[in-house]
């Protein structure tokens, strides 16, 4: 299947690296140069994954994923921020991108990343089944979750996550071990899983003084404990 990617960027020199390694990758690559032509050419076609530079003059890349991400909720976005922009890195994710990749940056990595997010995609289309703990409910073939209710509002990478973590509970993972089966990376920053991780815990566990649920194996990494099973 030949995937559609949208970039975005105002470097040109950026956009045709990264439109020749994808195109050698077997996907249909179109470029535009501003946020106000990105969100043009998503209204006319909608591509399968945005790469998405975060800094551009006009709209920057954080409203241009929020606009994106009101008429496509699932649609893959994958930021390019600059080194050391952490915090934007930071609302790159709570805005709902899925991933981003910090100039600069090897094409043939990111050609990895964008293949990875393709196939989390894809995976989404099959049935699952509801996840249940307490008042927590997760329902990963609609994609919502639910506490005492209420919806949770989550980012893509946030329901994943969580998702991944209460069909495995009791068991800890290590940063590396949740980027791989998480992320589909076998390189990443462990900072990815630390922010994802604490963006989760502030959602479903409100309460930091007496943590439920996601919980800190320290030294080893995280793991899931269902508040059901306690007594």
């Amino acid at each position: 299947m030949t995937h559609h990617v949208l970039v975005v960027d105002d470097d040109p020199t950026i956009s045709d690296v990264v439109r020749r390694y994808l195109e050698q990758d077997g996907c249909r690559v179109r470029l535009v140069g501003n946020g106000e032509a990105a969100l043009a050419a998503a209204a006319a076609e909608m591509p399968d994954l945005v790469v998405l530079d975060l800094m551009m003059p006009g709209i920057d890349g954080l409203e241009v994923c929020r606009r994106l991400r009101k008429d496509a909720p699932e649609l893959p976005v994958l930021m390019l921020t600059a080194l050391g922009e952490e915090p934007d890195r930071v609302a790159g994710l709570e805005v709902g991108a899925d991933d981003y990749v910090t100039k600069p940056f090897s094409p043939r990595e990111l050609t990895l990343r964008i293949r990875s997010i393709l196939r989390r995609a894809a995976q989404t289309d099959k049935p699952h089944p509801v996840l249940v703990d307490g008042d927590l409910i997760v329902d990963t073939s609609r994609r919502v979750a639910t506490i005492g209710g209420a919806p949770v509002k989550l980012t893509k990478g946030d329901f994943d996550l969580l998702a991944f973590l209460m069909a495995h509970p009791g068991r800890t993972w290590s940063h590396q071990q949740l980027l791989e089966k998480v992320w589909g990376w076998s390189v990443g920053e462990a900072g990815t899983v630390t922010t994802a991780m604490a963006r989760l815990r502030a959602k479903i566990q409100p309460d930091t003084g007496s943590p439920q649920r996601i919980l800190t194996s320290y030294g080893a990494g995280y793991r899931y404990e269902r508040v059901t099973s306690r007594a």
